[in-house]
């Protein structure tokens, strides 16, 4: 019995609806994202790892406003605003209150046990002359330590920190010269030697100096950091980004940064216990995204992202709802997303690496989540193009394994469906460290496209699936342990069209209630 004859056996049922599986919970778009977002914090429950129950940091009864005394000769708040946090912050704490109304601003750094409060109705709009973000500090850019420009609202070695409120963050107009200064040369690693001491690593943008865009908040090396209630707008590079903090809450945000390149929504870098809910994300790059250093100054600094939890968030437009990498030398692992929507983002699930990035992406689980209108549902991306990497795009042949050779691995996602997506899934890993231990499991789809290409996978476990597609192609190249159990296919024709290459291409089974089949390699056919 040939192969098409034996799938054709399996997809002669009706076309199924797209009725929630028994495991999940309904994701509507009444209970997500920043307008469902509850006065409380709800208690973590049952997790895949340990994690304490993190709370909001607590602030002194004192506060301060912001007044129109307060605005500059040059039309900007920036030195007033700063003067009160430090007095705040020298005097144990508190609060400061920006009122309704359009304020113009340099770079705000907050201090110990300061909550900065927008109040509805105030926006904050940040210049976009780089005089107004010196001199440089301690920051990380794309995984990579320099003295920088840092963030519209930054922070280092802060405790108890605070941005709320239903104020905006707005970076400076489209039009302005910041966002056309060239990011560096080419790559960061390339731009940035890995052994050129940090404190000579300067990119202000003065004397010909390679200027790194300012994110728009980005505390590093804080501890107990609260986000809340704060929209972002018009962001000259990444949104939010806490760096080598500690006990992280975002909550109840909204980003807008369509039309920003590298405009990403939330990037956790090399954090520890971390709580994003209740937000929502339109991005011009990935929406919420887990990093953890880059290359050989990733390894150097070696502190992994970990005991990270999304709930109840909306991902819109943006190349990935969540996406794990591209900078993973510290390693990612204990991540929990659960009970989120992604609505027309490019990508649902995305891990991406690179050869020389290094680390290990492991214990990640994702579950109860919808996605709709994407463009693929699952993607590994872990070659990248020769436009930015060079030979190392190359699959083959495969290269010498290093400590900057990544890993991807452990991997859970499960009581999902995706109700509109182009492709389902695509896997381009790495031939010397293949990625493994994957399961995807309780789902319906329906999609146009089935698996564009699985290569370099050892360990890939597709249970309990009901697939709906135009097109009946697969291709599986250089994968081995391949286990379709109880996946339904509904296709053209009733057939599937398995292209199976490579010479480790092995053990691939395709599993019902009543026998299993073996898919031979190198052949069209199944042995009973």
């Amino acid at each position: 019995m040939n192969l098409k004859h034996f799938l054709s056996l399996m997809a002669v049922l009706p076309l199924f609806s797209m009725a929630v599986h028994a495991d999940m919970t309904e994701v509507g778009s009444d209970t997500i994202g920043a307008k469902a977002m509850p006065a409380t914090i709800e208690s973590l429950g049952e997790m895949p790892f340990k994690m304490k129950d993190l709370k909001r940091p607590s602030f002194p009864d004192r506060t301060m406003t912001l007044t129109l005394t307060a605005v500059s000769g040059e039309g900007k708040i920036t030195p007033a605003v700063n003067d009160m946090i430090a007095d705040l912050s020298k005097r144990g704490g508190g609060t400061l209150v920006v009122p309704e109304g359009h304020w113009r601003s340099g770079r705000i750094v907050l201090k110990s046990n300061v909550n900065l409060h927008l109040a509805d109705g105030a926006v904050i709009e940040f210049s976009g002359d780089i005089a107004d973000y010196q001199p440089a500090v301690f920051t990380r850019h794309e995984g990579v330590e320099v003295m920088g420009a840092g963030a519209f609202i930054y922070a280092d070695g802060a405790k108890n920190i605070a941005l709320t409120g239903h104020g905006t963050v707005m970076g400076p107009p489209m039009s302005v010269a910041m966002r056309t200064l060239p990011n560096g040369k080419s790559v960061v690693e390339n731009d940035v030697p890995y052994d050129m001491p940090v404190k000579d690593r300067i990119c202000d943008g003065i004397g010909g100096r390679t200027f790194y865009r300012p994110k728009s908040f980005s505390p590093i090396n804080c501890k107990n950091v609260l986000v809340e209630g704060v929209t972002f707008e018009r962001s000259v590079l990444w949104n939010v980004n806490p760096v080598y903090c500690e006990n992280v809450i975002i909550r109840g945000i909204t980003v807008n940064s369509t039309d920003v390149p590298s405009g990403d929504g939330i990037d956790i870098s090399s954090c520890k216990n971390v709580l994003i809910e209740y937000s929502t994300l339109n991005c011009g790059d990935d929406c919420f995204t887990l990093k953890a250093g880059r290359c050989e100054d990733g390894l150097r600094v070696g502190k992994p992202t970990e005991n990270v939890v999304i709930r109840h968030c909306l991902a819109k437009e943006g190349h990935g709802g969540i996406t794990c990498g591209s900078e993973t030398a510290g390693g990612i692992r204990n991540v929990y997303l659960h009970d989120c929507l992604f609505y027309g983002t490019r990508t649902g699930f995305r891990f991406k690496t690179r050869r020389n990035r290094g680390g290990t992406v492991a214990g990640i689980t994702y579950e109860r989540v919808r996605l709709i209108d994407v463009r693929e549902a699952f993607t590994w991306d872990l070659l990248g193009s020769a436009m930015y990497m060079g030979e190392l795009a190359r699959r083959y042949p495969p290269l010498d394994i290093t400590p900057l050779t990544p890993t991807v691995k452990d991997i859970t996602i499960r009581n999902f469906t995706v109700e509109s997506a182009d492709r389902l899934l695509t896997v381009n890993a790495i031939p010397e460290i293949p990625c493994s231990n994957v399961l995807i499991e309780n789902g319906k789809v329906r999609t146009n496209r089935i698996i564009r290409t699985l290569n370099d996978a050892d360990g890939f476990t597709f249970r309990n699936l009901e697939i709906q597609a135009t097109d009946n192609r697969i291709t599986i190249d250089d994968s081995r342990n391949v286990a379709f159990d109880n996946v339904t296919f509904y296709v053209p024709e009733g057939a599937l069209d398995i292209e199976m290459k490579g010479k480790k291409t092995a053990n691939i089974t395709m599993k019902t209630d009543n026998d299993v089949t073996v898919c031979r390699q190198g052949l069209n056919e199944v042995k009973d």
